[in-house]
């Protein structure tokens, strides 16, 4: 949405994902000839903007489409007036009632800006069957499915932590959700197409950013804990039982805004006392600068062999990272401070970079607004609109109870990788991220539910020592969630990490060592 912003900042025209009319292009007419809906937030900042634009592709290509657009999720000229941080762009999570209008207008397109991503699927639900505000259990199972589809052949087989188990996986088949009138589902693919659907694809989705056992939507609150999958035929996969909530009073907005500029300048270090050459480049490249910038970060990644027979097997990475709100200070200033140094100071110094000029980076910050305080609009093809109510009844906090862990497996262990026994998934929560991590049968789950506590995650991670952990527990999914606070700093374009996603995060920890009973790891592990 940032850059969306930036977009429309630029041209008031723009703001709106631009792939989307290519892929348009190409599927439009078949779309029309067989009676299919297609449902969209490719809006973005500008959804009136994408629609005028559908309808002039519509009128090239002789189709004759209707577009329907929701919007009103826009809330940057007010952002003070409703206590967010000066954005760039901010802007409310919608719901999916807007869109189901669009649907029922027989519309060929639907077009929304900010909305959950689940939203997209609900709202033809919330259509097909007549879903009414109260009916909590259907919109939740219809969220769960929606969130499983939401990113694609993730669920499919993409980015699965048992990837090698997979035949093939170059080009995994997009998953479809065939949702029922009571919320339950079957997730799916075509038939003949690659990848595979089974529960573990589907759990490992399932963990992906989430957090506790409530998951907050603008329509409802899904209970997590409540789902139940299993393996109705060969790639289907049932998901039923999902109960609901009422939705919260607030809505989340998306506060997007500029945050400064940044540089960066990498060298490397090969060979002996790697730790002084660190520290001598350090002294010398902090001395060469004109003018320190706002904020300067050191990391020194330690990758070296000892008596390495590879000359980048003998090398370790020293990356300096700089941020400023001036774009001079951290510009090519910045970068030729790594220039200047280059004759004066550890044997053997070269950089991976060459000198660059300051780049803009964002910030994220999620807010929180009355639901009332949003006007939820949808425009019909025929010009009208029609003001989306807010819910209304709101969701009460109540204790969860807590989850009584079972006895875990006893017996011989052997020191093996956490991998050998349990899947994760791992991303982004703005600057927070979570680690998902699953268990493939009851005895593993017993053991994983029980070994995995937030301080051993500390331990197998000490990037999160210092950090807040909350962990969840979900018995149905054979499941523990992390959620590590503040790991990624700003938000993913401020760039805290090396991996900014969080999305290797859950990799790292299935690469370390426990002990491990040897009853749970598979013949040959």
């Amino acid at each position: 949405m940032l850059i969306l912003g930036r977009d429309k900042a630029k041209d008031p025209s723009l703001g709106y994902a631009k792939t989307f009319l290519r892929q348009l292009e190409e599927c439009l007419g078949l779309a029309i000839d067989e009676g299919v809906q297609i449902v969209s937030n490719a809006g973005g900042q500008n959804p009136a903007g994408l629609a005028a634009a559908i309808h002039e592709l519509s009128e090239r290509l002789g189709l004759g489409a209707t577009v329907a657009y929701v919007d009103g999720d826009d809330v940057t000229d007010r952002a003070a007036q409703l206590g967010l941080p000066e954005s760039l762009a901010a802007n409310a999570y919608l719901g999916a009632f807007g869109i189901a209008e669009g649907v029922r207008s027989g519309a060929n397109v639907v077009i929304s800006g900010r909305v959950t991503d689940a939203s997209v699927i609900i709202g033809p639900a919330i259509a097909r069957f007549d879903w009414g505000r109260d009916d909590y259990d259907a919109l939740a199972g219809a969220t769960v499915a929606g969130h499983i589809i939401e990113c694609g052949t993730q669920a499919t087989g993409g980015n699965f932590a048992f990837f090698t188990e997979i035949a093939d996986l170059l080009h995994p088949g997009f998953p479809i959700a065939e949702i029922r009138a009571d919320g339950s589902s079957v997730i799916t693919k075509h038939p003949g197409t690659a990848g595979a659907v089974t529960v573990d694809t589907v759990t490992a989705q399932l963990l992906y950013e989430i957090g506790s056992e409530r998951y907050y939507g603008p329509d409802v609150t899904t209970r997590l804990d409540s789902i139940r999958l299993s393996q109705e035929g060969a790639d289907r996969v049932l998901v039923e039982a999902v109960t609901g909530e009422a939705p919260p009073a607030t809505l989340k907005v998306s506060c997007n805004a500029l945050g400064g500029f940044r540089n960066q300048v990498a060298m490397v270090l090969t060979g002996l006392d790697i730790e002084a050459k660190a520290d001598l480049a350090r002294r010398g490249f902090e001395q060469a600068l004109k003018t320190k910038p706002a904020q300067i970060d050191w990391e020194l990644t330690k990758t070296t062999q000892a008596d390495a027979d590879t000359e980048e097997g003998a090398s370790a990475k020293l990356i300096v990272t700089a941020r400023d709100k001036d774009p001079k200070v951290v510009g090519r200033a910045f970068s030729n401070a790594g220039v200047e140094i280059a004759l004066a100071s550890y044997p053997g110094f070269h950089s991976m970079t060459p000198p660059a000029d300051a780049t803009a980076y964002g910030v994220f910050t999620p807010g929180f607004i009355p639901q009332e305080e949003v006007e939820h609009r949808v425009t019909l093809p025929d010009g009208t609109q029609q003001i989306v109510d807010a819910p209304g009844a709101y969701l009460t906090e109540t204790a969860i109870e807590p989850v009584r862990l079972p006895t875990p497996p006893t017996g011989d262990t052997v020191r093996a990788p956490l991998g050998r026994v349990a899947g994760a998934r791992s991303g982004d929560k703005g600057g927070s991220a979570n680690i998902g991590v699953w268990a493939r049968d009851d005895a593993g789950f017993a053991w994983l539910a029980n070994t995995l506590t937030t301080d051993k995650v500390r331990e197998l991670l000490p990037e999160t020592a210092d950090l807040t952990i909350h962990r969840t527990v979900f018995p149905s999914l054979r499941a523990v969630n992390f959620l590590i606070e503040d790991i990624l700093g700003e938000g993913v374009a401020y760039q805290a990490r090396f991996d900014p996603q969080a999305k290797g995060l859950g990799e790292w920890l299935r690469g370390r060592y426990l002990d491990i009973p040897t009853s749970l790891l598979p013949e040959g592990a």
